[in-house]
C-alpha cells in the first residue's frame, strides 16, 4: 500500500484526535489524543514526527486545533487531567506553537467567553504565562527572521491590533478581575523589553551575516505609539538604545532601519515620544540618524510641527530638536530653514495678536535657541533677515496691550541685538525680571551635554566639580560671639564705656512745614517752584481733603484739574500713588462735579494715554470706595479687646470689683456653643448707588468719535480695553441699584460691537463686562434685554470658550455661560411649574 502524502496524513491524524476528544469517554483515549497533538510541536531527534509533518501542522492545523480546544474548554475530559498533565498537554499546545496564531486564538477566546467562570480564568492564566515566558519576543523575532507566516494585510493588521490593545481588550472583559500584568503600566514596558530582545537578536544575526527584516517590529512600535502609549514604551526603549548606539555601529544601523520602517501615518507619534524620552541631541542623532533628510514626514514633524505648531513641550525638547539639526553638517541647512520660519512667525503682527501667549513664548524660545547655535558665517549670511525680524518683531510685540508680550519682545530683541552686535551697539530695555525673562536670556548660552551615565548618584564630573565643599563635608561649627563680660570693678563713669545712641531711625528735619489748609496745597501745585513744598503738599493733600469736606467741595474740580495735569518734575518718590490717592479722595468727597469733570476730560483733546488711563483708574477706585459701607473708627477701636490675661493694677485701671469677678467667672466657664461674639453689622446706605449713573453713562458718550490724538476704536486699543474693564467694574458695583438695568442694557449694546476685537485685552474686557452684567442685573430684566439675542449670545460665548486663543478669554466665556444658564433656570423653572399645575 502506497504511503499517503504528508499533508493528508497530518490532516487525517488531527481529525481523528478531534473525533476522539469530542466523543470518547475513555480518559486514556483522550490522553493519547493530546499526546498525538503535542507530538507535532516536539523538536529534536526524539520527536515522533518528521520535520515535514511538524511544518504542515504549524501551517495548516495549529490554529484549528487551538480553536477546537477553546471551543471545548468546558469538556469533561479536561477535568480529569491532573495539574501536571494539564500544564504539559493543554498549556503546552498554546505555549509551544507559533506565537502569533496562539495569541490571536486566545484573544478571540476571551471575547467569546461571556461570563466570569473557571474556563475564562484558565484561558487568562495561559495568556499570562504566554507573556511571562517571552513568547512576545519569539513572535517578533519570527517576523524578523522572515520565518513568520505569509499573512495577508488584514491578518497582520489584526495581529498588530491585538498586540497594541491587549490591555484594553482584557480590561473590557475582565474588569474588575483583571490581571496586574495586563495593566498598561506593566504590559507596555514588558512589550518594550521584548522589542529590545528582538532588536538584540537582530544585531547578532547581522553580525553573523544573516538577513533580517524589521518591518513588523516597526509597525508594532508605531501602532502602540499612535494609541497613546509612546511614553511607557519609549521610556524603556530610548535609554537602552542610547547606550547601545554609542560604540556599536550595527546597533545604529538597526535603529535607523527601525525608524525608517515605521509607517508614515504613525511616524509622528513615534518621533514626538522619542524626542521627549531621549536625554540629549546626540542620543537623538544616534537613534534616528539622518531620517529627517530621507523622510518628508519626519522632516515636517521635526522642522515645522514640533517647532511652530505644537507648543506643549518643555524647553528641553526644543534644545534637543535644535541641537539635533545643528549637530551634523548635512542637517544644518534645515536649521537655517527652521530659523527663517521662526523669524517670520515671531515678527508677524497677526500671529502676535491671534496666537496664544504660550505659543508665542514657545516660538521665542525656539528662535533664541536657533540663533545661539549659528556660526559666524551663517550669522553674516542671515544678518539682514535677522535685523528685519528684530525690528518688525519688536514693534509688533510692543504694540500689544499684554505686558508679558511686551516683555517677551524686549528680551528677544535684546538677545538678537547682542548676537548680531549691529555697529557695536546693542538694544537695552527696562523691564521687570522674572523667571520667564531669565529663562529666555539663558537660552543664548548652550548647555553642556548631559548624557553621561550616573555614577553614585552624580551624573557627570561637571556636576561633581560644581558641588560645593559643604555638600560633602559637614558644616563647621560656627562660633557664636559671646557678649563681653563686664568687670564689676571697672569705672562706670568713664567716657570710653558710654554706649552710642541709636540714631538709625532719625530723619532729617526739613525747613519747610507741611501745609495745614487745602487752598495752600492748591497754591503750591499751581505756582510754587520749591520741590520740598510741592512734595509736602502732595503728601498732605489726601488727608486734608478727607478732613475738610466743605473746603474740599469748594475747590474739588479745580484741584482735580491741577492734579490730573500735574507731572513729576521733581522726581518725587511715590508720585503716581500720592496723586492718585488725592484724586480718589476728591472724587469720593464730591462725587458728582468731579465725576462730570473727569468723564468729560477723558474724551477731551491734548491728553496723553497715561492721563486717560489715570482717569479710568481714579473712577474705578472711587466707585469701589463709595460702594463700601462707612466704618466708624471709634466703634472699631472700642471693639478691640485687650489680649493680655494679666489683671490690671487697680491704680492704673480702676474697675469695680464686681466686673473683675464677673470677668474671671466668664474666663473659667466652659461652654459647648457660643452665640455671636460681635453685634450684627448696621445697615448703611450705599453711597455709590445714587451716583452710579454719573460714573457710567458719560464714559459711553463719545467712544465712536475719533480725534486727532485719540482713536478709541482704532489704534488706541489699550485704552479701549481698560475702558471696558472699568465699565464692567462700575456695572458690578451697581448691583441692586435702581439704575442697574439701564446700565446693563447700555453696556451690552456697547460691548456687542467690539466682541470680535483682534486685541485679547479688549476681548477679556468684553467678557468681564458680560459677566458683570449677568451678575448685577436682575434675572427677569436680563431675559427681557437678551430676548432677541439670547441664542446668538450663547453661541458666541460657546465659540469663545472653545476656540479663543487666549486662556483667560476662554475661562471668562465659560463663567458667562454658567451665569447665563443659572439665570435661565431661575426664571424658566417657575414658569414651567406654573404651566404644569
Amino acid at each position: 500500500m502506497e504511503s499517503l502524502p504528508t499533508n493528508t496524513e497530518v490532516r487525517l491524524a488531527v481529525a481523528q484526535c478531534f473525533r476522539t476528544l469530542a466523543s470518547s469517554t475513555d480518559n486514556k483515549e483522550s490522553l493519547a489524543a493530546f499526546q498525538t497533538l503535542n507530538s507535532y510541536l516536539d523538536e529534536g531527534p526524539d520527536s515522533a514526527t518528521t520535520e515535514a509533518q511538524r511544518a504542515e501542522f504549524r501551517k495548516a492545523h495549529y490554529t484549528r486545533t487551538l480553536q477546537f480546544l477553546v471551543g471545548n474548554i468546558n469538556a469533561d475530559w479536561l477535568r480529569f487531567l491532573t495539574a501536571a498533565q494539564r500544564t504539559e498537554l493543554w498549556d503546552g499546545l498554546f505555549l509551544r506553537g507559533p506565537p502569533e496564531q496562539a495569541l490571536l486564538v486566545m484573544m478571540d477566546g476571551i471575547g467569546t467567553l461571556s461570563q466570569p467562570s473557571t474556563s475564562l480564568n484558565r484561558l487568562v492564566n495561559i495568556i499570562e504565562a504566554f507573556l511571562q515566558r517571552g513568547r512576545l519576543a519569539n513572535l517578533l523575532w519570527s517576523y524578523c527572521q522572515g520565518s513568520g507566516p505569509s499573512d495577508s494585510p488584514q491578518l497582520r493588521e489584526t495581529l498588530l491590533g491585538r498586540l497594541a490593545a491587549l490591555p484594553d481588550l482584557t480590561a473590557n472583559r475582565l474588569h474588575p478581575n483583571n490581571k496586574p500584568l495586563f495593566l498598561p503600566q506593566q504590559y507596555y514596558p514588558l512589550l518594550a523589553t521584548e522589542i529590545l530582545d528582538a532588536l538584540e537578536r537582530t544585531c547578532q544575526a547581522l553580525k553573523d551575516g544573516k538577513d533580517c527584516s524589521l518591518a513588523f517590529v516597526a509597525q508594532t512600535l508605531g501602532k502602540v505609539c499612535i494609541q497613546g502609549h509612546s511614553g511607557l514604551v519609549l521610556a524603556v526603549l530610548a535609554p537602552r538604545l542610547s547606550v547601545c548606539t554609542r560604540s556599536d555601529m550595527v546597533w545604529r544601523r538597526v535603529c535607523w532601519k527601525l525608524l525608517g520602517n515605521v509607517p508614515e501615518r504613525w511616524l509622528e507619534s513615534v518621533l514626538t515620544g522619542l524626542v521627549q524620552a531621549v536625554t540629549g541631541p546626540d542620543a537623538l542623532g544616534r537613534i534616528i540618524g539622518n531620517l529627517v533628510l530621507k523622510n518628508k514626514k519626519a522632516q515636517f514633524v521635526i522642522t515645522h510641527k514640533l517647532m511652530l505648531l505644537q507648543y506643549k513641550y518643555e524647553t528641553r525638547v526644543l534644545r534637543i530638536l535644535v541641537g539635533y539639526l545643528a549637530a551634523d553638517s548635512q542637517r544644518r541647512p534645515l536649521l537655517i530653514q527652521v530659523l527663517r520660519s521662526l523669524c517670520q512667525a515671531w515678527a508677524n503682527p497677526s500671529a502676535v495678536r491671534h496666537t496664544p501667549l504660550e505659543q508665542q513664548l514657545y516660538v521665542s524660545k525656539a528662535l533664541l535657541l536657533c540663533v545661539g547655535l549659528l556660526n559666524d558665517a551663517e550669522l553674516q549670511e542671515l544678518r539682514s533677515e535677522l535685523l528685519q525680524c528684530m525690528v518688525g518683531g519688536i514693534q509688533s510685540h510692543l504694540d500689544s496691550s499684554v505686558v508679558r508680550v511686551k516683555r517677551m519682545g524686549m528680551v528677544v530683541g535684546e538677545c538678537l541685538s547682542s548676537r548680531m552686535d549691529v555697529d557695536g551697539t546693542q538694544l537695552k530695555f527696562e523691564y521687570e525680571q522674572d523667571e520667564e525673562t531669565q529663562e529666555l536670556l539663558s537660552l543664548m548660552s548652550p548647555l553642556a551635554d548631559d548624557e553621561t551615565e550616573p555614577v553614585n548618584g552624580v551624573h557627570s564630573p561637571q556636576e561633581a566639580k560644581g558641588m560645593t565643599p559643604t555638600q560633602d563635608t559637614s558644616p563647621p561649627a560656627t562660633s557664636v560671639p559671646q557678649p563681653p563680660k563686664m568687670d564689676p570693678d571697672s569705672d562706670l563713669d568713664s567716657d570710653d564705656e558710654l554706649t552710642p545712641y541709636d540714631m538709625s531711625a532719625d530723619q532729617e528735619l526739613s525747613g519747610a512745614s507741611p501745609p495745614r489748609y487745602l487752598r495752600d496745597c492748591l497754591e503750591a501745585f499751581i505756582s510754587s517752584q520749591d520741590p520740598v513744598c510741592v512734595e509736602l503738599s502732595l503728601r498732605a493733600a489726601e488727608g486734608l481733603v478727607r478732613k475738610n469736606v466743605s473746603t474740599a467741595r469748594e475747590v474739588s474740580v479745580k484741584l482735580t484739574s491741577v492734579l490730573l495735569q500735574m507731572e513729576n518734575e521733581y522726581n518725587i518718590v511715590g508720585f503716581l500713588t500720592l496723586r492718585q490717592a488725592a484724586m480718589v479722595a476728591l472724587t469720593v468727597t464730591d462725587p458728582v462735579p468731579v465725576t462730570q469733570y473727569l468723564t468729560t476730560e477723558f474724551y477731551a483733546m491734548n491728553y496723553n494715554l497715561r492721563q486717560r488711563l489715570d482717569v479710568l483708574e481714579v473712577l474705578a477706585m472711587s466707585a469701589q470706595e463709595l460702594s463700601q459701607p462707612i466704618s466708624d473708627k471709634g466703634d472699631a477701636l472700642k471693639g478691640i479687646a485687650p489680649t493680655t490675661d494679666l489683671t490690671p493694677y487697680p491704680g492704673d485701671d480702676p474697675v469695680h470689683w464686681r466686673e473683675v469677678v464677673e470677668r474671671r467667672i466668664q474666663n473659667k466657664t466652659k461652654r459647648l456653643s457660643k452665640g455671636a461674639t460681635h453685634p450684627p453689622a448696621k445697615a448703611t446706605p450705599n453711597r455709590y448707588a445714587p451716583v452710579a449713573g454719573h460714573f457710567f453713562f458719560p464714559l459711553l458718550r463719545n467712544y465712536d468719535r475719533p480725534q486727532v490724538t485719540f482713536d478709541l476704536l482704532g489704534s488706541d486699543h489699550l485704552v479701549l480695553g481698560q475702558l471696558i474693564h472699568t465699565l464692567g467694574l462700575l456695572m458690578h458695583l451697581a448691583v441692586n441699584a435702581p439704575v442697574a438695568t439701564q446700565m446693563g442694557h447700555a453696556l451690552l449694546d456697547f460691548v456687542w460691537a467690539v466682541r470680535y476685537h483682534a486685541d485679547q485685552m479688549v476681548r477679556r474686557g468684553v467678557l468681564f463686562s458680560v459677566c458683570s452684567v449677568f451678575l448685577s442685573m436682575p434675572s427677569q430684566n436680563l431675559l427681557v434685554e437678551l430676548s432677541d439675542q439670547l441664542f446668538e449670545t450663547r453661541t458666541w460665548l460657546a465659540d469663545v470658550a472653545e476656540g479663543d486663543p487666549d486662556a483667560d478669554c476662554r475661562s471668562l466665556a465659560v463663567q458667562s455661560l454658567v451665569l447665563l444658564e443659572k439665570s435661565l433656570k431661575k426664571q424658566l423653572d417657575p414658569q414651567a411649574l406654573g404651566l404644569q399645575s
